[in-house]
């Protein structure tokens, strides 16, 4: 049985699941899907479209699906969807989508510390971490177990690989390919995410052949299509080498920079 302050303000409409608590002061609008053991702190707001997983936390002054800040949204049927597991800490804003994806998408045990600011049409998968401050801009894909530190900005559009890692106080401006961390200014590749791929379970030999991969392409060759090719040539086929190849290939903004 769900536990619901006589102090909230919780539409009839909504859909709440079973074993979900809402604390004073929340705010649940009508079209709203909130699955079962999920926490909605004090003075937080779910508003219309808001589709909520299970044993989800949205800590107090938190604000999930309000309208796009894009002008060019109109006021069209859109949805914002949180994945079971995920948190959301105070003051993290998740605005719904527009016509371009018609849904904003967080994905599954996913961590959004304090004042993280993901915007309209952003797809973020799971296991992802998005540090505190962070800006994240219309129309962002994140993949998979990516981790940005504090006070990234992402500019519209960009992708960020599966488990990369961005330093603190980035701007992303290119797409970060997966398996790397990135830093400076401008946004540099600085090695492998070696780290983090240990704790994920990758065995040493994928992780040597990851290295070995943006050996070649970031720091053996200036000119990436060259680097491509030698990959492509000289490392045997792998998951990794797919994966790297993919992304690339399908890049719309261009890479990071590579080492320097």
């Amino acid at each position: 049985m769900s536990k619901i302050s006589p102090l909230a303000s919780v539409s009839s409409e909504a859909k709440i699941g079973q074993n979900v608590i809402i604390e004073p002061f929340a705010t649940i609008y009508g079209d709203v899907e909130i699955g079962d053991g999920t926490w909605i702190g004090p003075n937080s707001v779910v508003m219309d479209g808001a589709r909520i997983g299970k044993n989800c936390k949205v800590f107090p002054t938190a604000v999930i699906s309000a309208p796009s800040q894009d002008l060019k949204y109109n006021g069209e049927y859109t949805t914002t969807e949180i994945g079971d597991g995920t948190i959301l800490r105070e003051c993290v804003t998740v605005h719904k989508g527009t016509t371009d994806r018609m849904k904003t998408v967080i994905g599954k045990n996913c961590l959004l510390m304090a004042y993280a600011h993901v915007a309209h049409d952003c797809v973020i998968g799971n296991n992802v971490i998005i540090a505190n401050a962070c800006g994240i801009s219309g129309h962002i894909t994140i993949d998979d177990f990516a981790i940005l530190e504090g006070m990234v900005g992402a500019q519209q559009f960009v992708h960020v690989g599966t488990h990369s890692f961005v330093g603190g106080t980035s701007k992303i401006r290119k797409d970060v390919p997966p398996f790397v961390k990135v830093a400076k200014e401008p946004l540099s590749y600085i090695g492998i995410n070696s780290v983090g791929l240990k704790r994920r379970g990758y065995s040493d030999e994928s992780i040597r052949r990851i290295e070995t991969i943006y050996k070649i392409l970031f720091i053996q060759h200036k000119n990436l299509s060259k680097g491509i090719e030698k990959v492509q040539a000289e490392i045997s086929d792998s998951p990794e080498k797919t994966i790297i190849l993919d992304f690339i290939a399908n890049s719309k903004n261009g890479l990071v920079k590579g080492f320097v």
